[in-house]
């Protein structure tokens, strides 16, 4: 087990968390899979154990710290160290306008979007130390824009690739990276093009049905295969930056490295 990496994925029992933790699987690392949902989360151990990882599931709530805490001593304790994190779990909602966004539904979105990958990286700061980890969040092109009615998703994903500048300063030893995965074809695209056309202005809702309707969303495993390169090899220069899962020097190396598909999955 020294030399198997191990790595704790969040938001992985779907979507592209999934796909990260099974192209770590293919690499034959150990993965703490981490998500509300039990059920599927067993699902994506399963996959993950079929292309050769080792997979670990932990049912949590990023946006408790005490889970992340039990979720990072598990992993300790049957794994012994912890390479990487990679903060994929993430909520859109409230799609609503500010003014008439729910204040629970609204504080929430932050709780999981932004408190949780501080919650994780607080757990997991000594262990990731230890090892010269990485940490990898999953931000958004939303980080950058004004996007009318999701201010929650949009604020909670600019505070992320500024705390993970931050990080960067405070945690030398670590190498911190936010990263834009692309507009992916997931459970929250699906939700934005259920429930955007009540709240959203007509030509917003539109957008992002056409996406849909054009095939110009992209298979969740195509930036998954970066971000789990990212998150067993980002250099050290990477450290405080946003990135895109397109950008050649991360999209080339993980091409070589995992090829076009998992193997055995499924």
């Amino acid at each position: 087990m020294n030399n198997t990496p191990v790595v704790i994925v969040t938001g992985a029992s779907r979507g592209l968390g999934a796909a990260v933790a099974c192209w770590l699987g293919k690499a034959g690392a150990a993965v703490t899979l981490i998500a509300r949902s039990e059920e599927k989360l067993n699902e994506t151990g399963d996959h993950v154990q079929r292309l050769g990882g080792k997979p670990l599931v932990s049912r949590a709530d990023v946006a408790q710290y005490d889970a992340c805490r039990e979720a990072v001593d598990k992993t300790l304790d049957r794994f012994g160290r912890i390479d990487a994190v990679v903060n994929n779990a993430g909520i859109i909602q409230p799609i609503s306008a500010i003014a008439r966004a729910d204040p629970a539904d609204w504080r929430y979105n932050i709780e999981v979007n932004l408190i949780g990958p501080f919650n994780l990286i607080r757990a997991a700061a000594t262990a990731l130390s230890r090892q010269n980890g990485r940490i990898i969040n999953v931000s958004s092109g939303a980080a950058n824009l004004a996007l009318e009615s999701i201010s929650a998703y949009c604020a909670a994903k600019a505070a992320l690739n500024h705390f993970t500048r931050v990080l960067a300063i405070e945690e030398p030893e670590l190498t911190a990276v936010a990263v834009r995965p692309g507009v992916v074809d997931t459970d929250m695209q699906t939700f934005i093009r259920q429930e955007g056309p009540r709240a959203m202005p007509s030509d917003m809702a539109d957008y992002y049905r056409q996406l849909k309707d054009r095939g110009e969303l992209e298979p969740a495993a195509i930036p998954a295969r970066s971000i789990a390169w990212l998150a067993l090899y980002a250099p050290r220069e990477f450290s405080g930056r946003f990135m895109s899962c397109d950008d050649d020097k991360i999209s080339t190396p993980a091409l070589e490295m995992f090829g076009e598909s998992f193997s055995n999955w499924l």
